[in-house]
């Protein structure tokens, strides 16, 4: 179990609990193999002695999966830190020590997750360990949006979807929609 640090340990509130997002990363937490894929990343991560002193490697790890999680660009993913108590605890990242990564050594990060080819590899790791356990993660809706929240079919045309509609398999039914886009 991982220590909590002081400045992200919850204050003497009577009636605190914990929210959707910190339920999620505790799940989180306990379920990805956290030590795996630090092990599969570590030859390549830089190592102290040129320069400033690189962030933990387990604190960049959690990031980029925060990243992915929520939805976060490299400066969100900055700027969540500082806002949730949740996420910094999940991360690691103690203010009491050290500002949280910028987003600047966030983008190194990814980029030497690129540069490497570890994105695949940390994706079939965690899914051979969730298979160990028995765990199956669906992503439930595979259509894609536009920027308007309009579906996009596979054409690439726009349609709006109707609530009660639906085909013999009971999926939901793109119809095409000419001119303003409509809910």
């Amino acid at each position: 179990m991982r220590r909590i640090p002081f400045a992200c340990q919850p204050s003497f509130e009577q009636f605190a609990r914990a929210g959707r997002r910190e339920q999620f990363v505790n799940t989180m937490d306990a379920v990805v193999p956290w030590d795996e894929l630090e092990t599969l990343i570590e030859p390549y991560y830089p190592k102290a002695g040129n320069g400033r002193l690189p962030v933990g490697l387990g604190i960049m790890l959690r990031i980029c999966f925060l990243q992915h999680w929520f939805n976060l660009s490299d400066p969100g993913a900055e700027d969540a830190l500082y806002d949730s108590p949740a996420l910094r605890g999940f991360a690691g990242v103690d203010l009491g020590r050290a500002a949280a990564p910028d987003e600047t050594t966030i983008l190194k990060f990814r980029h030497l997750l690129e540069q490497y080819d570890l994105c695949g590899k940390i994706l079939d790791t965690a899914n051979r360990f969730l298979d160990r356990k028995g765990i199956r993660i669906s992503t439930g809706d595979r259509r894609r949006y536009d920027h308007r929240g309009a579906i996009v079919d596979q054409e690439g045309e726009q349609g709006a979807r109707s609530p009660d509609a639906s085909d013999q398999a009971g999926q939901p039914v793109l119809f095409r929609c000419q001119g303003a886009f409509r809910r």
